[in-house]
């Protein structure tokens, strides 16, 4: 896939700097430059436009990365994860506690240390809770896909069923003017004037979603490495774990 380039990224702060030494040294007005010159032309649409195009361009392409946080239910998940249309890689953080989360097809592992495992908030029942706490230490873990965990811990690892969850502005949409996120020049569009969501989305290059603000404080994100493949292979035999039909802390 194309990747976004860079090259512009110092041009408009440059052009604004000789615009004002221009005008500072003759008097002469109007000189400006358009924030959408050189670009993918994205930022001259209306909102919804520009939202069909981005959502249009993450579903297109094989891979991603995404961080930052996402609040649902009540909880909050510190997400970083790589993704491709066969599964995704990477930790994930919940009520201070992290694991890794690993699929590849429908096979999902997770890995986490024996404090993850430990019922009563880290703090072990009996000796058998300790027991299996140890055995799983450290160790991916075969999740089977009829526990209640699968199709929770799944979630986080499917491209397609992420971004269509989370790439969603609620409300009137509107553009919020032209911004700059890691260096690469943005327009944003909102949902609601920001309370329904903020979508930063690419001018440079393709127009991917580069950064979201979720509707109602309910998490940050940031996407990244649009179309960097990476390499997704299930464990070796000797870091796996096959505990059964039912993980123990389920």
């Amino acid at each position: 896939m194309t990747a976004i380039p860079h090259g512009r990224t110092r041009r408009t702060p440059l052009v604004s700097a000789l615009c004002a030494l221009v005008v500072g040294s003759t008097g002469l007005a109007g000189c400006s430059e358009d924030p959408d010159a050189g670009t993918n032309g994205v930022g001259k649409l209306p909102a919804a436009q520009i939202q069909s195009k981005t959502t249009a361009a993450a579903a297109a392409v094989d891979a991603v990365r995404l961080s930052g946080s996402v609040v649902t239910s009540g909880h909050t998940y510190k997400l970083d994860m790589s993704l491709k249309a066969d599964g995704g890689t990477g930790s994930v953080t919940a009520e201070g506690v992290a694991f890794h989360l690993l699929r590849v097809g429908e096979q999902l592992y997770l890995k986490a240390d024996a404090s993850f495992w430990n019922k009563e908030d880290g703090k072990a029942g009996d000796g058998s809770d300790t027991a299996a706490a140890d055995k799983l230490d450290g160790k991916y873990v075969k999740v089977p896909t009829g526990d209640p965990s699968y199709k929770k811990f799944s979630g986080f690892t499917d491209k397609d069923l992420l971004l269509d969850g989370l790439l969603t502005l609620h409300g009137s949409l509107a553009t919020d003017g032209h911004h700059e996120q890691s260096g690469v020049r943005t327009i944003r569009i909102t949902g609601d004037g920001g309370s329904g969501g903020k979508l930063d989305v690419s001018l440079e290059g393709k127009p991917y979603p580069l950064r979201l603000e979720r509707a109602g404080g309910a998490g940050t994100l940031s996407f990244s490495a649009w179309g960097k493949d990476f390499d997704l292979e299930e464990p070796a035999k000797d870091e796996t774990v096959d505990y059964g039909k039912q993980l123990p802390s389920s």
